[in-house]
């Protein structure tokens, strides 16, 4: 018996939570002597008498009849422990002010150890911000950085498969533990992140989702990176919660532009006013981390988020089309398109991001 075993046990029990972890760590460096604990000492911890031999009973069930038979049942379902007493647990993470005990992981679990960056943000997406996410992710992975992100909806999906589909450096970080899949849609990704890159949860096996572990969730999302670049948020969205934790612990963060008036871009375009840096393509975030192993073929190729070969949308293929014989002032692409203003200057934003359309004086906006 060892802390790393006792440690695993108390993870398990219910009632028993980080506070309470802590508590007990930071008064006893071999948690091994909670088993003989007197009622004056576990009095002195804080922790009341019923509790604490309530805690103990179950302490000496699970070590004695449990353990075994659940340490076996992660090993065959191909789950790693991780806790906070091993050398394996990430540095960074381990840094912050409320690091998870145990962390659950399926995949590369060597990914822990890269430089991170975590990319956020809402979970209904424009087609600019998903692309953008996406494309910005295959960027910085394929420059050596994991792409660290939450699996949900939207913009976290769009950063893990942009992560995927190149150098596969990327981490998904569950709001439930790792033998469940949520959401649903996502078991297809989940099952792919498993086998070629990293899936990670602080929960033990058979925890399901609700709205209360998300928050928890966002604060390793945040520990495990050196900076969180936000997509797309509205003013009242979680991933702005991230950016917040990120800057708690002293990390950088980041924001991509997007237009005035789409609600989906309030929150980014608030970041930016407090001080956040303003991103249109991978090469601004690398240019922040000259320590990083990038060679400068790689950072060249990051100074734009795609390149020319890469398929467009078909609401801006309809503008490059519109351009080909001449360039348009905004006013005769609206007509022409038929898009809402929004909309168009949502898809010009991103024409003019990925270095297919430029504008003129006047709002023309003619091919590169």
């Amino acid at each position: 018996m060892d802390n790393r075993t006792i440690l695993i046990a108390l993870h398990h029990m219910e009632g028993i939570g980080w506070k309470t972890i802590d508590r007990l760590a930071r008064h006893m460096p071999d948690l091994c002597e909670m088993v003989s604990l007197s009622s004056a000492e576990w009095k002195a911890l804080g922790i009341p008498q019923t509790k604490a031999e309530a805690l103990t009973g179950k302490l000496q069930a699970w070590l004695h009849e449990q353990a075994a038979v659940l340490l076996a049942s992660y090993e065959q379902k191909r789950i790693g422990i991780l806790t906070i007493y091993d050398e394996g647990y990430p540095a960074l993470l381990k840094q912050t002010a409320q690091p998870p005990w145990v962390l659950y992981t399926r995949g590369r679990s060597e990914l822990l150890h890269s430089p991170c960056l975590a990319v956020v943000g809402t979970r209904t997406p424009t087609v600019y911000g998903r692309q953008s996410a996406e494309q910005l992710s295959a960027s910085l992975s394929s420059a050596g950085m994991c792409i660290v992100s939450g699996l949900a909806r939207g913009v976290d999906s769009a950063a893990h498969e942009g992560a995927v589909k190149h150098s596969g450096s990327t981490i998904a970080v569950l709001g439930c533990s790792i033998d469940q899949v949520y959401p649903p849609e996502n078991k297809f990704l989940y099952r792919r992140l498993t086998e070629e890159a990293l899936v990670i949860s602080e929960y033990p096996i058979g925890t399901k989702p609700h709205p209360g572990l998300f928050p928890q969730r966002n604060r390793i999302i945040a520990g495990l990176s050196l900076g969180v670049l936000v997509v797309e948020a509205a003013l009242k969205s979680g991933s702005l919660i991230t950016a917040d934790q990120a800057l708690e612990e002293s990390r950088d963060v980041y924001a991509l532009p997007g237009p005035i008036n789409s609600p989906k871009s309030q929150g980014t375009l608030s970041l930016i006013k407090q001080g956040a840096k303003l991103v249109t393509c991978a090469g601004d975030i690398l240019e922040e981390y000259p320590q990083l192993a990038v060679s400068p073929e790689k950072r060249s190729q990051a100074s734009g988020i795609i390149n020319e070969g890469t398929p467009l949308s078909s609401e801006e293929q309809l503008i490059v089309d519109l351009l080909r014989d001449k360039p348009l002032s905004i006013d005769e692409l609206l007509a022409l398109s038929q898009f809402t203003f929004g909309h168009l200057h949502a898809v010009l934003l991103n024409l003019l991001m990925i270095k297919r359309v430029e504008q003129l004086p006047g709002s023309v906006y003619v091919l590169c």
